[in-house]
């Protein structure tokens, strides 16, 4: 996750790379932060990883009109700005609000790989009144993109009430609403309250405050680039798993519709145009009932949210758009989730469904749901892949034959059936430590092991052949002071005098150079 899209032309990894520096920095008062934001940068709240979900909510008030919901007297807006540039300028809730509700932060991955599904594709998947009487109408949130004032509107498919259908739009919106900072898209500055008069002492800025740069790109630009360059998160293992079966026969694929392709547009890049991928959402609004926000949004009512996308859950905590269902275990964050989809709304059924699972289709789904968001080869399941995933993979190249529904199948990268020499090749490839070569022999140590049978009996990654030459860090073929002293500099950090291979040079580096003292064996 956080990664750009394979197939970027140089530059568009270019342009990725300054879009996701960009995102992450701090704007300030003189760029023309505020007055009223939530954060100073998109990556504050978008954290999980830069650019994908996280854990700050947002508000929104108004007041309940016999049932139905409208902004406060006198505000232009409901969503409420928790910071200011100063006291006098902050805003507040009004006492009286009778609606107060959270949101939590979206996820901005693969923006431009969904931004580029056809409307139309979008649109047939609608069934706004139920035709088939499966007890799901999602329908299509229609939205003129901001870029396009006065022109057609498209499908809407960012934001909780897809009321977004572009990612610049969504970078425009976000940029004033969020951070205060106008731009050509939102020109207009959000007043405290509303209160022009405060805004005029609060706002020294003149607007637009984001200008472009000496290569004709604004801010909304170059964020844009990094989100519309985002790629996809992973999912491992990729096909196969009974939890899918399961995920689908209790109507779970009915809103979040598995798999997508990009249009076949010649103006779509080449690492957009025509790609197949799977974020598990039909990008429509539902009528989701106690688990709607109550807050109506342009088009999409009270009780309708749009489905969220699962690429990324198993990474996901908090779950759900106001971040109820949140800390605890992975399986007790998701069975939260899915009970909140009842008794009312268009989940309903799904959740008794699930209710009613026996303990292995449920476990099975669990498993399948981890797997959004799993990388290659993350053994242990800590979201890395070091040492502890190679002393697993160890085991499940010797295990013989696997399936997708065994933890060694996210190892077996081909999907083969068997964790072989070829996904040994690619593990070393993913393995976030120093793929050594100690014994010289143009094989990776890592490989000697697992498939050349040589021994690691201490589980270090490195054969023990290798060990009494390891910390004889200048090559001299002896262990002494002229090793021991790069140790010492290198300590606390990463590099050559990590013997281990750990991540840190620490104690236990210390004591493999005085272990191995004198001569190498």
């Amino acid at each position: 996750m956080g990664q750009p899209l394979p197939g970027l032309s140089a530059l568009e990894l270019q342009r990725f790379t300054i879009g996701r520096q960009l995102f992450s920095r701090p704007l300030s008062m003189q760029d023309g932060l505020g007055p009223i934001m939530n954060k100073s940068n998109c990556g504050s709240c978008h954290a999980n990883p830069t650019g994908g979900w996280g854990s700050i909510a947002v508000t929104h008030f108004g007041i309940d009109n016999k049932g139905e919901f409208e902004p406060y007297p006198g505000e232009s807006q409901s969503l409420f700005q928790l910071l200011a540039v100063s006291q006098g300028c902050a805003e507040t809730i009004p006492a009286d609000a009778t609606i107060v509700r959270s949101r939590v932060t979206n996820s901005s991955m693969a923006f431009g790989l969904i931004e580029a599904i056809p409307d139309a594709a979008i649109a047939a998947n609608a069934d706004p009144n139920d035709a088939n009487g499966d007890g799901i109408s999602g329908r299509v949130h229609w939205v003129v993109p901001l870029e396009t004032p006065g022109g057609a509107p498209r499908a809407g498919r960012f934001g909780w009430k897809a009321q977004i259908a572009t990612v610049l739009s969504f970078s425009g919106d976000a940029a004033r609403n969020e951070m205060g900072f106008t731009n050509r898209l939102e020109p207009v500055e959000n007043a405290p309250n509303n209160d022009t008069a405060r805004l005029l002492q609060c706002d020294p800025v003149e607007d637009v405050e984001d200008v472009e740069d000496a290569e004709g790109f604004a801010f909304i630009d170059r964020v844009t680039h990094f989100q519309r360059y985002l790629a996809p998160p992973p999912q491992t293992p990729r096909s196969g798993m009974s939890g899918e079966s399961v995920f689908t026969s209790i109507g779970c694929a009915k809103c979040h519709v598995p798999q997508w392709s990009s249009a076949q547009d010649p103006a779509l890049e080449d690492a957009i145009r025509g790609r197949t991928f799977r974020p598990y959402s039909d990008f429509l609004i539902h009528d989701m009932g106690l688990l709607g926000d109550g807050i109506q949004q342009d088009d999409a009512s009270e009780t309708e949210m749009r489905t969220p996308v699962l690429w990324g859950l198993r990474r996901r905590d908090p779950m759900l758009h106001d971040g109820r269902a949140a800390g605890g275990t992975f399986e007790s964050r998701v069975t939260q989730a899915i009970a909140a989809h009842g008794p009312l709304g268009e989940g309903a059924a799904s959740a008794a469904a699930f209710a009613a699972l026996g303990p292995t289709e449920r476990q099975q789904l669990i498993a399948f749901l981890g797997s959004l968001g799993r990388i290659e080869f993350d053994l242990d399941g800590d979201n890395s892949v070091g040492l502890g995933d190679f002393a697993l993979m160890r085991q499940c190249i010797t295990m013989g034959t696997t399936n997708p529904d065994h933890p060694c199948a996210v190892a077996d990268i081909d999907q083969s059936g068997t964790v072989n020499a070829l996904d040994m090749a690619a593990f070393v490839l993913a393995f976030e430590g120093d793929a050594t070569d100690c014994n010289g022999n143009g094989t990776s140590d890592l490989v000697d092991i697992a498939i050349g049978g040589m021994p690691d009996n201490d589980g270090d990654g490195l054969p023990d052949t290798c060990a009494g030459c390891t910390a004889d860090l200048n090559g001299d073929g002896t262990v002494n002071g002229f090793d021991l002293s790069p140790v010492l500099a290198g300590w606390g950090t990463a590099g050559a005098s990590d013997l281990n291979h750990d991540g840190v040079t620490n104690g236990l580096d210390l004591t493999a150079v005085l272990a191995a003292w004198g001569p190498c064996r």
